[in-house]
């Protein structure tokens, strides 16, 4: 399923196209440019080595906004199945890319991430694995800490919940 939306911004790279898709509907273009996508923002910028093909991709939904004159996508969010990662569904690999930065892609990835979480799994709470640093950012989407700050792959993060009633 995707939605084509018009670009607000001039400056965005023509029209985005919103791609919701299990990991078994993406093509293997599409899947390339998100790893690549994955590996430049985690393991590039943040100099974060990690094994991200960690085995939970082909357990979740995969949302993206492409732009028609773009190879990778401007954002991107994993969405994991209940039952994979945590027992509530999860969203994680949430990164906004290139021109896509200061637009607000990644509130609108999140936002829509969690609507379609709703939609596969009602009632359902939403469980991240935040970067600590983030914090505040995934508050203002009414997510709320459920622990301390904790080490993962040399970056702290913290565990947050969206409560099934917020979704």
């Amino acid at each position: 399923m995707s939605d084509v939306v018009p670009s607000a911004e001039a400056s965005l790279p023509g029209d985005i196209e919103w791609r919701w898709r299990r990991f078994d509907e993406l093509h293997v273009r599409e899947l390339q440019n998100i790893y690549a996508a994955r590996q430049l923002a985690f393991a590039i910028e943040q100099q974060c080595l990690y094994l991200d093909v960690d085995g939970c991709d082909e357990r979740s939904f995969h949302l993206a906004a492409w732009s028609q004159l773009q190879r990778e996508p401007l954002a991107y969010a994993r969405v994991i199945d209940p039952g994979v990662k945590y027992a509530e569904a999860s969203i994680g690999r949430v990164v906004t890319v290139g021109q896509g930065r200061g637009y607000g892609l990644g509130r609108e990835v999140m936002v829509r991430a969690i609507a379609r979480a709703a939609e596969v799994w009602p009632g359902m709470a939403i469980r991240i694995s935040a970067q600590t640093r983030l914090e505040r950012f995934y508050a203002s989407l009414d997510f709320v800490a459920t622990g301390p700050p904790y080490l993962e792959d040399g970056i702290d993060h913290t565990d947050m919940l969206l409560s099934p009633k917020r979704v």
